[in-house]
């Protein structure tokens, strides 16, 4: 059984009660349950993280790299949060193990500040998803699924 490391950044543990008319009014346990159920569809085991810390982050890369070289790793979905558009060593680690990256947000970062245009993680990710609320969680699942071939 492959793995799905979805793994969260700065302040997501706040969802629920952070600006919810952007980031809705689930909470990251909804999320994780959305993602287990996900998994579970399609046969993955689950992995799910969240940190503020920039360096425990880096250090989830390396294991999902650990399994990936084993071939054990379906791949990472990734919401940075602010490292998105700050973080030089997310990136490096990425293309250093190799992993199979999905870079995920909740709301259009498009729409947003200026300073959320810019993504330092899209240039390594296989693809980038936002905007389609907590429920893009699930389908950067199923579009992992796609990609392993399930």
């Amino acid at each position: 059984m492959k793995t799905v490391f979805v793994l969260n950044g700065p302040n997501l543990n706040l969802l629920g009660t952070r600006e919810p008319a952007v980031y809705g009014a689930q909470t990251l346990a909804d999320v994780e349950q959305l993602c287990a159920a996900a998994c579970a569809r399609h046969g993955f085991a689950l992995r799910f993280h969240q940190s503020n810390h920039e360096g425990t982050l880096l250090d989830w890369i390396h294991e999902a790299g650990r399994l990936h070289a084993a071939g054990q790793l379906a791949g990472v979905v990734l919401n940075a949060g602010a490292y998105t558009h700050t973080s030089i060593a997310l990136p490096d680690a990425i293309k250093g193990t190799g992993v199979t990256l999905i870079e995920l947000h909740i709301s259009n970062v498009h729409a947003r500040e200026s300073f959320r245009h810019h993504s330092y993680l899209s240039a390594v990710a296989k693809a980038v998803m936002c905007g389609f609320g907590v429920p893009g969680y699930g389908l950067a699942i199923d579009a992992m699924a796609l990609q392993a071939g399930g």
